[in-house]
């Protein structure tokens, strides 16, 4: 009985970390997801380390990168309302310090569907907290799964 108590006082402090980070990380994406909702520049920037990096790929192929300033801009000139969101639970792949969210998503515009694709999000943890270093991106119109 003591071997069993000694394994579960062992293993489940590092499995109880490891379930906090995972909820961490995708928390931090889903803080870039409300920042865009609220056109909140701040509160996207704070996710994200100075000299993050975007990449999206279209459709067609073409590969686009951009800083954060640059999506903050981007993000800030469309009207209406934007929706991102997760359509299922996303992978987390954690190792120490860094971290890689995976997930499919859907992105809304004024209520209406305008495209999907999966995001591919790494972050590093720092003294305060999870920061994205880069993200990945592709933009799809067909083969999506709605909410």
């Amino acid at each position: 009985m003591r071997l069993v108590t000694s394994f579960l006082l062992l293993t489940l402090p590092p499995l109880w970390a490891q379930a906090t980070d995972e909820k961490d990380t995708v928390a931090t994406v889903q803080k870039v997801f409300d920042g865009m909702a609220a056109r909140d520049a701040e509160a996207i920037r704070a996710t994200m380390l100075s000299d993050a990096r975007l990449y999206a790929v279209r459709e067609d192929g073409t590969t686009v990168a951009s800083s954060v300033d640059d999506f903050i801009s981007r993000i800030g000139t469309i009207k209406g309302d934007l929706l991102e969101r997760f359509t299922s639970k996303p992978t987390v792949s954690l190792r120490g310090r860094m971290a890689q969210v995976w997930g499919e998503y859907e992105f809304l515009h004024d209520g209406k569907f305008s495209h999907c694709g999966v995001d591919s999000v790494s972050l590093f943890r720092r003294t305060e907290g999870w920061k994205i270093a880069a993200v990945a991106y592709t933009t799809e119109t067909t083969n999506c799964t709605p909410k």
